[in-house]
């Protein structure tokens, strides 16, 4: 990347003296050079864009591509163009593949295959041997290898000893847990949220009691084991007073929350769309505006696209059969930006940086240049001819998005949309 001047951008940085303000930004051999009001610099790129906003890169907690095994879905490669198109400099990569990312040699392999990217990639190594909930699988190699957590994905721990060990096990070396918060006793084969939309249409739920039950056990092991523990994609109203309890006792928790549950709700099934057949299920809107209070509080510490790739045969069938997933990485900040405002977006994305072990860059002369440019103005209804994904599973589709993505500067790469 050549020396490159960005003109008359606004800044939005809570930790950097230029917060909230107009100012020209110099980036030289991947870092800032400089930032003042003008900036002169004739040997330099200069980029003019509308209503250029720049923040510090934002963070994805829960990504799935494919690869190895499902490159159907989507390949590693074209996942990570996908992933910087729509404004991420970072995801935490889950381990939904086949064979599941269990071991070293898997983390190795997504290491590998992502070198040299604009987008840093986070490998999130499996709990448990192949994803089965049955043996811790081999934590301490995968963290040494670089895994930044550890998750069944969208599996639920059946077996509360197997998670009291795991927190045990995995503060010698400061590792983080996830558990996703579903009791399958109580879940059950339920398709969507249990309330009077899944009574009406004559779909089998899932309480919202699966979720509180899974939580509160979890929090309890937490309390009596210590360690860290994350939850990912919480969905219920009593879920955010749950976590909001915990952490006022102290426990070393935190919380993601999916945009689909942030802003969408279980009305939408009256379409019978097998793109909103999600998990966690779409709530209502009680729910959502807790989560959304949640949010802005500092409850629930990040937002995540949950971003799910499935193939067509997944989801063009009766919905009783459909996979589970959606896309999200594209339409994450346009739905977030539309439903909250600016400055709780823009730290929503970046929340659980510090959480997942992740370098955060304050923009300030002399750092490291990891940025997200964007425009937070403006509407689009969101649609495939703006998906560059592979799959196209998207729950967002048809819904208005505020605001769109210019790109992203990281790893002295600049990648800016047509």
């Amino acid at each position: 990347m050549s020396a490159t001047l960005f003109k008359n951008a606004t800044i939005v940085d809570p930790t950097s003296e230029h917060h909230l303000k107009k100012r020209d930004v110099l980036i030289e051999k991947g870092r800032i050079k400089k930032i003042a009001n003008t900036i002169s610099n004739p040997k330099a790129k200069e980029i003019k864009l509308k209503n250029l906003h720049i923040s510090q890169g934002w963070f994805d907690s829960s990504v799935c591509f494919g690869e190895p095994g499902y490159e159907d879905r989507e390949t590693i490669h074209n996942g990570l163009k996908t992933a910087a198109s729509s404004g991420f400099t970072a995801i935490a990569l889950n381990g939904l593949t086949l064979p599941v990312v269990d071991s070293k040699s898997g983390i190795q392999y997504i290491k590998a295959k992502s070198a040299g990217n604009a987008v840093n990639v986070y490998p999130v190594g499996a709990l448990t041997v192949q994803a089965l909930g049955k043996d811790l699988a081999e934590l301490f190699d995968m963290k040494s290898e670089g895994a930044v957590s550890f998750y069944d994905y969208q599996l639920p721990i059946e077996n509360a000893n197997l998670l009291k060990i795991a927190l045990q096990y995995t503060q010698n070396f400061k590792g983080l847990v996830q558990s996703f918060p579903m009791d399958p006793s109580i879940a059950r084969k339920g398709l969507v949220n249990e309330e009077i939309n899944s009574t009406k249409l004559g779909l089998r739920g899932i309480p919202a009691l699966s979720e509180e039950l899974q939580i509160t056990r979890d929090l309890y092991l937490l309390e009596y084991t210590g360690g860290s523990l994350h939850i990912p994609t919480i969905s219920t109203k009593k879920s955010v007073q749950l976590i909001k309890d915990a952490k006022k006792k102290g426990l070393d928790v935190s919380c993601s929350v999916s945009i689909n549950n942030l802003c969408l709700t279980d009305d939408e099934l009256h379409s019978f769309d097998t793109n909103f057949k999600l998990l966690p299920p779409l709530r209502t809107e009680k729910d959502v505006k807790a989560l959304l209070k949640g949010l802005k509080e500092g409850i629930i510490d990040g937002v995540t696209s949950n971003h799910d790739p499935r193939i067509i045969e997944d989801k063009i069938t009766e919905f009783d059969h459909a996979a589970f997933g959606s896309i999200g990485l594209e339409s994450c900040f346009g739905a977030l930006n539309q439903a909250t405002n600016l400055e709780t977006t823009v730290n929503a994305l970046n929340g659980l940086k510090n959480r997942f072990g992740i370098e955060t860059h304050s923009i300030t002369e002399g750092s490291k240049a990891d940025l997200t440019l964007f425009n937070p103005d403006g509407v689009m209804q969101y649609s495939e001819e703006h998906s560059m994904a592979t799959s196209k599973n998207a729950a967002m589709l048809g819904k208005t998005l505020k605001g769109n993505v210019y790109g992203i500067v990281n790893n002295n790469k600049l990648v800016l949309n047509d």
